[in-house]
């Protein structure tokens, strides 16, 4: 990643460290977030693809059609 300046450098970051406690899975922690995520079953319906980060992470939720 380039960074273009201060300002680009602050908004990575502020992306960043709301992305790292609800999605990032640590094995300390059985493989789950810092803030606990509620298991999906397929009843919740399809799955979709959640950039996080300008699009270097991605979380996968399922929603209701």
């Amino acid at each position: 990643m380039i960074v273009a300046g201060e300002k680009h450098l602050r908004r990575i970051l502020k992306s960043y460290f709301a992305y790292y406690p609800g999605s990032s899975t640590h094995l300390s922690l059985t493989k789950d977030a810092p803030t606990p995520r509620v298991v999906q079953g397929p009843e919740a319906g399809e799955i979709v693809e959640i950039p996080q980060v300008g699009g270097l992470h991605h979380r996968y939720e399922r929603r209701a059609a």
